[in-house]
């Protein structure tokens, strides 16, 4: 059953669309109960201590109960502002950190001059050591455990609420969907079980699960859980309210936008495109259809179907894609690395500039070969709504030699963020979420398909699933990721308010070795069952003495 969205992505209320059993369904294991999480989890810092958000406040938590460690997490957090610091403003932000840190009257250095000059990596190797191995010994390592139990509680459809059907899949549809305990909302992708089978798209399903799960990127939608139902596998995503740039693109008006419009969402497509090549992965699929506006007015790529993993040092072949983004080296069907990526972008900037594709006009009756011929053999026209740089980049990122192409040369993503084009983006500001967007969504508005309007899918008939199906599906469960829920935590407030400790810093009951766990809570009806039980128990004792003392002579 699906209901409506709720007002908020909070639900409102105190709870902020928390169930009111919030509580008890992330309650917390007794540390007793999480040994053999202590023993499994790979202790590397890097990934408990800087990756991991909860872990990484935890290792704050406990550095601030010691002067000389608190004063490195000072310094990190100095050393990250002034990573974002505008550029005119740098060379007095790094004065003041240098004076603040290297002072003659500051106590409790542990670090010199070459480290704080060298930024986060050094003081990152110091932490790792010592205090690392003493965070290990301490409640806050221990309470990290117990967070990392929940992480793992299985997850099935009963942990959501389900809402309205926002669009369709490749093989089921798309709705939104809200976690019970955290109030928190997400876009539910279902694949039916059935149509995947009957289309053999299990390895593009399997596919996209492990590159979702794989990259972590503000610029790329993020997978949260993965599971399954009876009749379908659930992808749990990132949920985009605001819209993709297609609808933004030639339903708000005139077609196309301002400079700096295109400027701000291109700039953060790169990213992505960074991002996503950085793990060795090739997008294949970029089209405004695919890049979604959240409720602030951020992108990020969605559809992570047609992605692939290139292996190191070598180059794929694949002629997949939509007709009039496709690159040229796709369409003759050579191989390739992340080149097709580039082209797609210089495609999408074409577009948010001129209002139409590079190679079909708006709503054009123009079969796939003749798009393919005009990718192949024209250059593509430009109009006075392109300034100088604008038209340099996308001629640039659209050459139709990949060896000759931005972002294809040795410098790659760094070569397309140099370009003049985007002279007036700072990038580091960008990636640390700090850009104000230059279009915000209105809450009031609906900028997708009415519901009504969204094709339903035709029921799948004459297939059947054995054994080796279910094989599948265990490979594609895998319950929560990591980050995704960590952050879910966090920014819904729940771990501020579970992550509690005794008075002056003390262990509570849950994190004492020493004091047993609580026994587990009975559910109502396992304990109307008990006393039913015992009464029914009792009756027997009193009808049995009634019996004896009947036929006592």
């Amino acid at each position: 059953k699906l209901s409506m969205l709720p007002l908020t992505s909070g639900g409102g209320g105190k709870r902020k669309g928390r169930s009111k059993k919030w509580k008890e369904i992330l309650r917390f294991p007794h540390i007793s109960q999480c040994t053999e999480q202590g023993n499994s989890i790979e202790r590397d810092y890097v990934s408990i201590c800087e990756k991991q958000p909860i872990g990484r406040l935890l290792f704050r938590l406990y550095c601030d109960t010691r002067p000389e460690l608190q004063r490195c997490i000072h310094l990190l957090d100095a050393l990250e502002d002034y990573e974002v610091t505008p550029d005119e403003k740098r060379k007095c932000r790094g004065d003041q950190i240098i004076k603040t840190f290297l002072s003659k009257q500051v106590t409790c250095v542990v670090f010199s001059v070459v480290s704080v000059l060298c930024g986060t990596r050094t003081v990152h190797d110091y932490l790792s050591e010592g205090p690392f191995l003493d965070y290990q010994n301490s409640m806050y390592f221990d309470r990290f455990l117990q967070w990392k139990m929940l992480e793992r509680q299985p997850i099935t459809k009963d942990t959501f609420r389900q809402y309205r059907v926002l669009g369709k899949g490749g093989f089921g549809e798309v709705c939104a969907c809200q976690v019970r305990a955290t109030g928190k909302m997400y876009a539910c992708k279902k694949l039916e079980k059935k149509r995947i089978k009957k289309r053999k798209g299990e390895s593009m399903a399997l596919n996209e699960k492990l590159i979702l799960e794989k990259v972590n990127s503000r610029f790329v939608v993020s997978l949260a859980y993965a599971y399954e139902t009876k009749d379908a596998l659930c992808l749990v995503l990132t949920i985009m309210n605001g819209g993709d740039l297609k609808f933004h693109t030639y339903n708000m008006g005139t077609p196309g936008f301002e400079k700096d419009r295109v400027q701000f969402y291109a700039a953060q497509i790169c990213c992505g495109l960074e991002h996503l090549h950085r793990e060795s992965i090739v997008y294949r699929d970029l089209k405004p259809e695919n890049i979604l506006l959240d409720d602030n007015g951020h992108i990020r790529i969605s559809d992570l179907g047609l992605a692939i993993k290139v292996p190191d040092g070598e180059l794929i072949r694949g002629r997949v894609g939509t007709v009039g983004y496709m690159a040229p080296e796709v369409i003759n069907n050579e191989k390739y690395g992340m080149s097709p990526d580039w082209w797609g972008l210089g495609c999408l900037v074409y577009e948010m500039t001129a209002g139409r594709s590079p190679f079909r006009a708006r709503k054009e009756r123009v079969k796939r070969e003749e798009v393919e011929r005009r990718v192949q053999e024209e250059e593509e026209e430009y109009s006075d709504k392109f300034t100088a740089d604008t038209k340099a980049i996308c001629r640039m990122l659209m050459t139709k030699d990949p060896k000759q192409r931005l972002g294809c040369l040795e410098d790659g993503a760094a070569g397309v963020k140099a370009h003049p084009f985007f002279k007036n983006i700072n990038f580091r500001r960008l990636e640390a979420g700090i850009v104000e967007p230059p279009f915000v969504p209105d809450p009031r508005a609906v900028y997708c398909k009415d519901v009504l309007d969204i094709e339903q899918f035709s029921t799948v008939k004459g297939v059947n699933l054995d054994q080796t199906d279910n094989d599948f599906y265990s490979k594609f469960t895998i319950g929560s990721v990591s980050i995704p829920w960590q952050n879910e935590m966090i920014e819904t407030e729940c771990f501020r308010d579970l992550n509690v400790f005794g008075p002056q810093g003390t262990r509570p009951p849950d994190l004492d070795w020493d004091q047993p766990p609580e026994p587990p809570r009975r559910s109502l009806l396992d304990r109307i069952f008990r006393r039913h039980v015992s009464e029914g128990a009792h009756s027997s004792s009193v009808n049995s003495v009634d019996s004896m003392s009947n036929s006592a002579p």
